[in-house]
């Protein structure tokens, strides 16, 4: 048996749906414009190559195409993975505070984004409005999106929110475990149905850390 009294958990939960999300860039097998345009203006706010957005997603288009054939590239499920479709590996790092992967297009959660990320998604507004915006809700959160863009929007501009929310079905959770000199670490994908409040675990990797 082991000593647990050198024994230390810890674990986290995040909002996956406080980035955006790579899987709105094909919709029904179309490239989205409105989710390029989103990632075009995320990729330039963070001084990288806007074109990359716009090859991202046609290889995105591809790795869903059935009849893509061998030369498509392979379908990614975790936001590491876009290196497949010829993201370079550099720029991941620089994009997984704002950016996640997820099985089915998702709004951005109003509550939860950063000024970076709602910036991207509504172009409505610019990044002042979309810091306005984040440090309304630090005083109480969002009960909807529409008036919460509305309370920062120029005067004449009514944004659209069609891809923002005020609640979330998605989150990652990331757990860590250390016995004496062992350490392991679990990270999972999880999503959770808001009519049946049912917790269903889309991925789970587990690793031995040092």
């Amino acid at each position: 048996t082991y000593d647990t009294r050198d024994a230390f958990l810890s674990g986290q939960v995040l909002d996956a749906q406080a980035r955006l999300n790579a899987a709105n860039l094909v919709v029904d097998g179309k490239v989205s414009a409105t989710a390029v345009a989103s990632f075009t203006r995320l990729f330039t706010l963070l001084g990288l190559q806007p074109e990359m957005a716009t090859e991202l997603a046609a290889q995105m288009q591809k790795a869903q195409a059935s009849s893509a054939g061998e030369s498509a590239p392979l379908m990614p499920r975790r936001m590491e993975d876009l290196v497949w479709l010829g993201l370079p590996q550099a720029v991941v790092p620089l994009l997984a505070p704002y950016v996640t992967l997820l099985p089915t297009t998702t709004p951005v959660n109003l509550n939860t984004a950063s000024a970076e990320v709602i910036y991207a998604a509504v172009p409505e507004l610019d990044l002042a409005a979309a810091q306005r915006l984040v440090g309304t809700r630090n005083q109480a959160y969002f009960k909807d999106t529409a008036t919460a863009l509305a309370s920062v929007a120029p005067p004449g501009l009514t944004p659209d929110a069609g891809w923002t929310a005020a609640s979330s079905s998605f989150f990652g959770v990331r757990g860590r475990l250390r016995l004496d000199q062992v350490a392991l670490e679990e990270v999972s994908a999880v999503r959770r149905d808001p009519a049946s409040r049912q917790v269903t675990t889309l991925w789970r990797e587990r690793t031995a850390i040092g």
